[in-house]
């Protein structure tokens, strides 16, 4: 299947086990280093991964200027649309959804009535902005509190967007399962002090996606 305007897609060498609908974050494209290592990792171990751009990201590449994202209620239908074309178009057995930051902070807000209707096995977030930068107080955790739709996020130990600490103290479902890349940042690059590096916490990151994403396959 060629890709639709606007994807890129990622493909294993035999037919997909899973498919995972993946969005970038608020400041970096669907080709930015991250989520084209990432999704590389995760296609070498048998996940399809279809990346797609919101659209204030897509009239970047037109205008060449810096445009802020969209309002949440434009990046929900956005994403919500992307479902629904993949479903049109490949029918997939097992669709996962997710992104990187704010990208999977929306795939987890449109992941339960999606996976109610059977149209989603679970979301991947891949370091969740479970508060603006400086502002801890301004938590954007009241959905996931209720949330029963598997998750898995992935993040750094040292994330100043919610770190191991802050983290630990918020009501989280049952359902969301993290993992922690120790010393890791926002992007999951760790300090040089560490003795850690970032491609050994992507590839970490790719394969504990991959994992939770076999584990529910139908």
């Amino acid at each position: 299947m060629s890709a639709p305007a606007g994807w890129l897609i990622d493909r294993p060498e035999t037919e997909p086990r899973s498919w995972l609908l993946f969005a970038h974050g608020a400041g970096a494209p669907m080709d930015s280093d991250f989520m084209q290592v990432l999704s590389a990792q995760m296609a070498e171990q048998g996940v399809g991964v279809v990346r797609f751009e919101f659209p204030y990201m897509a009239e970047r590449r037109v205008s060449g200027g810096r445009r802020p994202p969209n309002k949440m209620n434009v990046l929900l239908e956005f994403f919500q649309q992307q479902i629904d074309v993949i479903h049109a178009r490949m029918q997939p057995e097992n669709l996962f959804i997710g992104g990187k930051s704010m990208g999977g902070r929306v795939a987890s807000m449109v992941a339960q009535e999606n996976f109610d209707a059977g149209r989603v096995s679970g979301a991947v977030c891949l370091g969740y902005p479970f508060h603006p930068p400086g502002k801890p107080d301004n938590l954007r955790t009241e959905h996931l509190a209720s949330l029963t739709c598997p998750t898995l996020i992935v993040q750094g130990t040292r994330d100043k967007l919610g770190s191991r600490e802050e983290v630990a103290g918020y009501p989280l479902s049952t359902m969301i399962d993290c993992c922690w890349l120790e010393d890791g940042d926002h992007d999951f690059k760790p300090r040089k002090i560490s003795g850690f590096t970032r491609q050994a916490h992507w590839q970490r990151a790719a394969d504990l996606a991959v994992a939770f994403m076999c584990a529910r396959e139908l």
